[in-house]
């Protein structure tokens, strides 16, 4: 990829940035590739820090491209982040505020909302938005947004659905289907050869598109199963993070990190093809996750907790942009980011308008101009998960965290203590009393939905419940 490893220099900003325009940024409409990965943390990167994982084609997208390092998901799971995504709407405006189905708590302290299991036709997607702008719009891998058919890819603006169904996972069943390995059993993709690994099978699907495309722009939505569990890897690659084990004396999950290097390869193999192709120099590429890491599988310390969590771990994530010739790289920004803000991007460079009620802000003119956009993020989860049902927001240096079952705040100084190991609030009422003003007129503003006590509220039920079902998803 010798194109595509060439240092960009100041001089290839060629273009002034102004957020929403009425023509795209390059003069043309530029390809966009956006991979999401599910369950990846913000420490399983080498570029972020990760002193076992291999991942050097993702490090060498960072290095040519711009790194965040303040970067955050729009819920602590995945279907509300994809959701997010797909429209640029908050999870709680959207009122999909879990994964779908979600954890069943029948006794817990407090009664989940009737939220939205499924991301409703009429909201208009960005592949529907693309699609009306002339782009090809291509889905790829997990979509987990609905149960029933009418709410798959093909429904929400994009021309071709590979492996996007109601599945959060390729679970591996008693059924004959083998996880990560062929039978999958996924709708919408056919099974290959057995021993074949999805994440290999999804890259090659996702390279026959890019080889096949004309002079049309395409949107290509990349979105991995790895490395949500089952934790599953191939052979060789395990053997390699063992020997390391031992080799370094190192205690981590060798399967996880096989896994992630199977989707770091291929990245690789997703930008080979881009290059080969010469469209490199007209591609968008976004790398995302869409929640921290699941706590069983890696760890995301110095960050707090991961999957589930109200804590940073759950929500900070990698959040990679590259654009050769029209977006200076080997740059780290420390902007704070949310998901909604990837879809308010695609359609700045496309050259397509955005509606007012979404949320997202364009992060053109963070990574042209340097702007900072000095505004709060939200979470909003009123869901159990390994976690406590909470909602959150994030001002500045500042973060404060309800937890709805107490009504408890806890406050963190993300500048001073990045693993949330000392609660402020009680320090600080000031600042308490001003962030939670932000986030309840913030709650209102979207019509975010609240639980409500449960009549059927049994504590030993609900600890047993929990014990019993473990909080995976």
């Amino acid at each position: 990829m010798k194109r595509f490893c060439n240092s960009i220099t100041a001089g290839l900003l060629l273009f002034g940035a102004q957020s929403l325009m009425a023509e795209p940024l390059s003069g043309s409409k530029p390809n966009i590739v956006v991979f999401l990965i599910d369950d990846l943390g913000w420490m399983d990167l080498s570029c972020n820090g990760s002193k076992v994982y291999q991942t050097p084609n993702i490090d060498q997208l960072a290095a040519n491209g711009v790194r965040f390092t303040n970067a955050y998901s729009a819920c602590t799971v995945c279907s509300p982040t994809r959701a997010a995504l797909m429209t640029g709407k908050y999870p709680a405006r959207l009122h999909i505020t879990d994964w779908i189905q979600g954890h069943k708590k029948p006794f817990a302290k407090l009664a989940v909302p009737d939220w939205t299991m499924f991301l409703p036709l009429k909201e208009t997607t960005i592949a529907e938005s693309l699609a009306k702008a002339g782009y090809a719009t291509w889905h790829v891998g997990k979509w987990h947004l609905g149960d029933d058919e009418k709410y798959w890819p093909e429904n929400q603006g994009f021309d071709i659905n590979i492996a996007g169904n109601y599945k959060g996972s390729p679970n591996k069943d008693n059924s004959g289907h083998n996880g990560y390995f062929s039978p999958y059993g996924l709708a919408r993709i056919s099974d290959g050869p057995d021993g074949e690994y999805l994440t290999d099978r999804l890259t090659s699907e996702a390279v026959t598109l890019i080889n096949s495309a004309g002079k049309q722009p395409f949107y290509l939505n990349f979105c991995h199963y790895a490395v949500h569990t089952p934790l599953m890897a191939k052979p060789e690659k395990l053997e390699k993070y063992k020997s390391l084990q031992k080799q370094y004396g190192t205690k981590f999950n060798a399967v996880y990190a096989s896994m992630i290097e199977s989707v770091d390869e291929s990245v690789g193999n997703v930008l080979k093809a881009l290059d080969n192709r010469h469209l490199l120099e007209n591609t968008l590429i976004v790398f995302a996750s869409d929640n921290g890491a699941l706590e069983s599988s890696g760890s995301s310390a110095p960050l707090r907790h991961g999957k589930g969590w109200a804590y940073e771990g759950g929500i900070r994530t990698p959040l990679l942009v590259c654009w050769n010739g029209k977006i200076m790289g080997h740059r780290i920004l420390d902007e704070p980011v949310i998901t909604m803000d990837i879809y308010s991007t695609i359609l700045d460079v496309a050259g397509i308008k955005q509606k007012k009620d979404v949320d997202g802000l364009s992060l053109i003119p963070v990574l042209m101009d340097n702007k900072h956009y000095n505004r709060p993020l939200f979470w909003h989860y009123p869901h159990y998960h390994l976690g406590k049902p909470h909602g959150s927001v994030r001002m500045g240096d500042w973060k404060l965290i309800e937890f709805f079952e107490d009504n408890n705040f806890e406050l963190y100084n993300l500048k001073d203590d990045l693993g949330e190991t000392t609660n402020l609030a009680d320090k600080y009422p000031e600042k308490v009393a001003e962030l939670k003003k932000l986030l309840f007129k913030w709650r209102k503003k979207v019509g975010a939905q609240m639980m409500t006590p449960n009549p059927k509220f049994n504590p030993e039920k609900a600890n047993q419940s929990r014990k019993e079902k473990g909080e995976a998803e």
